[in-house]
């Protein structure tokens, strides 16, 4: 059996718990910058650590007063903001358990995960989550309190919270300790019903300081400052929230994708973090405005394109020649510079997590000024199992492991996991839990390997494999990343169990294609028109083409079919955290399937 090691860099605590860097923070530097909050008018207004101490200490009592106890469970539903961090800080300061509910998340969804927790009482964004929740109320009997924030429930719980003194809230954020949860995040649900995944304060608090140790080039540099706007309710984006309060790094939220390059512009981050699609939509977006705007433009974008990724390989083989150096520097004024100022004008480095990154990607924007660590991790591990590190990137890879964590490849390839990122259980499900763990591994379901110097590379899934008829094991993965990076293309779902040969479901990317028809001589392209037109499918044909240069002819693909509409959370394809859910989706769309192998 492979495996990587990577020794912890910093001991695991052995007091205390994630509410002492709030404390320490406001004691040790109460000027520092913790937060910078978007206000009505646009612009930017800094919290700092002292006033986010004060602010999460006023929260917290009237969490108490309201009757919430050390280790009760306390549901936050909503979009990514301030008042999202601060009800969860809040909810440690109690000494309570955060249980996080995606604010996309259906009635019987909610109803799930406020009762398979025992949430005692639910911290929602809008009257509309507040609905959702009232609807499925009566059969949660454990359920006394819904605060909403849309309708004042800060300054509520700050007004009920008034006569609970100081001492109270500083013994209740000190009856947890390193060992005990901290919060429960429910699985994304591909298949079957979310597992709660127990993560306690050691998890984040460990692996935050680790990280800060491996990755000092983006996390301690002066001014360090991140952007999030992935959903909180994300093992990702909840691990980076706590990585920002250890690390004493500048936060701001974003709720709204519309507001992206806005909020980007105002706020200037020096890191950001984003799933691979994010990055393949800057890409697409602007190698399609540089075709508006003519050959000429579209020219200089398909060698800006070029440079950057020879550039970026170059720097694994001895460096930029003198001639790449002069490309370099001449598209960095007219394309590269352009890029990065639509994401602040700062940012040096991103975190991809969530699914495979193609290298032309990596290097692209390697090449253009942005390092993009990728990096691998589930909910189980507490988000970032393995990372790249900016002094030893392995492009195509996922890094080694972060400090303290130990990677294995078993004999069929899954990945097995064990250190300080591991959960402690999944909530009631002891058998379960037990299986998940064998011979002190955890079994991930995901497959891997690892390269010479540690590195993992992620290959697939393992019960996603698809057998044909033949008895050909077909990994979907790796088709299906490749088919995901063309700019029409928005999902790909790889089908051909028990088949005789190897299909695929594609949707369209609703966004691109009035771009992609104007600059290929379609304009007023929709998706309606698209399924059915012959330039379009004869692109698509040819991203199948590329796509299937990287596999052999008995897993290429054989045949697609284009579907009605694309697949979305709103629509229940698609995890928070943009997972297809392959189950439903070969289920629901069974008579496409039939109708790809009919004669």
């Amino acid at each position: 059996m492979r495996s990587s090691c990577e020794p912890a860099l910093v001991e695991p605590a052995e007091a205390g718990n994630m509410t002492d860097c709030v404390v320490d923070t406001a004691r040790e530097d109460p000027r520092h910058v913790s937060v910078s909050r978007k206000v009505a008018d646009g612009s930017w207004r800094d919290v700092t650590a002292e006033e986010l101490l004060a602010d999460v200490t006023a929260v917290a009592k009237g969490l108490l007063a309201a009757g919430i106890a050390p280790g009760d469970r306390v549901g936050v539903m909503g979009r990514t903001s301030y008042e999202w961090t601060l009800v969860d800080v809040a909810v440690w300061f109690a000494g309570a358990v955060t249980v996080p509910v995606y604010e996309t998340s259906s009635p019987e969804q909610v109803e799930w995960i406020l009762s398979d927790s025992g949430c005692v009482a639910c911290v929602v964004e809008t009257t509309e989550n507040a609905a959702r929740v009232a609807a499925v109320r009566g059969r949660l009997p454990q359920l006394r309190d819904v605060w909403t924030l849309e309708s004042g429930a800060v300054e509520e719980l700050r007004t009920a919270g008034r006569d609970v003194d100081d001492e109270q809230v500083a013994t209740s954020r000190r009856a947890a300790g390193p060992g005990d949860p901290m919060t429960i995040i429910y699985t994304s649900g591909t298949t079957g019903r979310p597992k709660g995944c127990v993560l306690t304060h050691a998890n984040f608090l460990d692996l935050s300081r680790n990280a800060l140790a491996a990755i000092p080039e983006v996390l301690a540099r002066p001014g360090a400052a991140t952007l999030l706007f992935i959903p909180l309710a994300h093992v990702f984006a909840r691990f980076i929230q706590a990585l920002c309060l250890v690390a004493r790094v500048r936060m701001g939220h974003t709720a709204d994708a519309k507001d992206l390059l806005t909020d980007l512009a105002g706020f200037r981050p020096t890191f950001i973090l984003a799933v691979p699609r994010v990055f393949q939509k800057v890409y697409n977006g602007a190698e399609q405005r540089a075709a508006a705007g003519g050959k000429l433009r579209a020219r200089i974008f398909e060698q800006a394109a070029a440079t950057a990724d020879a550039w970026s390989r170059s720097l694994d083989t001895g460096g930029p020649s003198l001639q790449l150096r002069l490309r370099h520097k001449v598209f960095d004024r007219l394309v590269y510079a352009r890029l990065r100022a639509l994401m602040g004008g700062r940012v040096e480095h991103a975190v991809s997590g969530g699914a495979p990154m193609g290298e032309h990607l990596a290097h692209f924007f390697r090449g253009a000024g942005l390092v993009v660590l990728e990096g691998y991790g589930l909910t189980e591990t507490t988000a970032p199992l393995c990372v790249n590190r900016p002094s030893r990137l392995r492009i195509g890879t996922v890094g080694p492991p972060l400090p303290g964590n130990d990677v294995a490849i078993a004999e069929d390839g899954e990945i097995l996991a064990r250190g300080i990122a591991l959960f402690r259980e999944y909530r009631g499900r002891a058998q379960e839990t037990q299986e998940a763990f064998r011979d002190g591994w955890f079994h991930t379901g995901d497959l891997g390997e690892l390269d010479e110097l540690g590195n993992l590379r992620i290959t697939g899934r393992k019960k996603e494999i698809i057998v044909t008829a033949n008895g050909k094991n077909v990994v979907p993965a790796t088709l299906e990343d490749r088919l995901r990076a063309h700019p029409l293309i928005s999902q790909a779902v790889v089908v051909g169990d028990q088949r005789h040969f190897v299909a695929c479901l594609l949707t369209l990317d609703e966004e691109a294609l009035p771009s992609w028809g104007a600059n290929h001589g379609r304009p007023g392209l929709d998706l309606a028109g698209a399924r059915g037109d012959r330039v379009v499918l004869a692109e698509l044909q040819k991203a199948v083409d590329k796509a299937n240069a990287a596999v052999s002819r008995a897993e290429s693909i054989r045949r697609f079919r284009v579907l009605t509409d694309d697949f979305t959370v709103e629509n229940g394809y698609l995890t928070p955290s943009q997972k297809v859910k392959r189950e439903l989706v070969l289920r629901d769309f069974a008579a496409e399937v039939d109708a790809v192998y009919a004669p």
